[in-house]
């Protein structure tokens, strides 16, 4: 009786200390997931600003061709970027952890709405496509757009420069030319200024063209 007395004690001793590991374990992974997506990085917009940090998020693809891509979509549907080709497009780099891309989600839409008689779209990449199917449909759905999410196969992320700060835009003209790239989260005021330019740049070089 005793031995089995001694034991259950050691039997519920042991059995304490795992799950005090794995609660400790899911703590620090929520603190973590927590310090990401409270995260937002800022391009510092004057020349005096910069510093080895800002240099690293330099917008790279800036005035080069936008590098094309076919992805899945949340429907099971394939989407290229070709499938766009003559309007003004711009590819948002996001992911479901990421508090400052739920904040710029529902403007795009706006802006998508808004802009959407001049040929404007927008593709959502989600950046953690291992997530599933269902995490990042909830996310979109509670941000309330309604524009193309497609699941990034991680290559994509490279062909753009890879992805040093989530978020991260590309803003492609009508001509498959990126006239801006953003890191981290912007004002909407700058967001709609970039789209703005975006149209007006594939417009002038059409118009050049005749």
């Amino acid at each position: 009786m005793r031995r089995a007395l001694v034991l259950g004690v050691m039997v519920f001793g042991v059995a304490l200390l795992l799950w005090a590991g794995w609660h400790n374990l899911r703590e620090r992974k929520l603190a973590m997931q927590k310090a990401r997506e409270n995260q937002v990085v800022l391009i510092p917009e004057k020349q005096g600003e910069a510093s080895a940090e800002s240099d690293e998020l330099a917008p790279k693809m800036r005035g080069k061709k936008a590098p094309q891509f076919a992805l899945t979509s949340l429907d099971g549907k394939k989407v290229s970027l070709a499938d766009y080709k003559g309007r003004p497009v711009l590819v948002n780099f996001w992911a479901t952890w990421c508090g400052p891309c739920k904040v710029e989600m529902p403007w795009f839409e706006q802006f998508r709405k808004q802009y959407g008689s001049q040929g404007f779209e927008i593709l959502g990449l989600a950046d953690d496509a291992d997530a599933g199917k269902d995490a990042i449909s909830k996310v979109a759905m509670k941000s309330g757009v309604t524009y193309p999410i497609l699941l990034t196969d991680g290559k994509v992320q490279d062909a753009y420069g890879g992805l040093e700060v989530l978020p991260m835009s590309f803003y492609v003209d009508r001509n498959g030319v990126i006239v801006e790239q953003t890191a981290g989260l912007g004002s909407k005021d700058q967001i709609e200024a970039n789209i703005k330019k975006t149209i007006a740049s594939g417009a002038v070089a059409q118009a050049g063209g005749l």
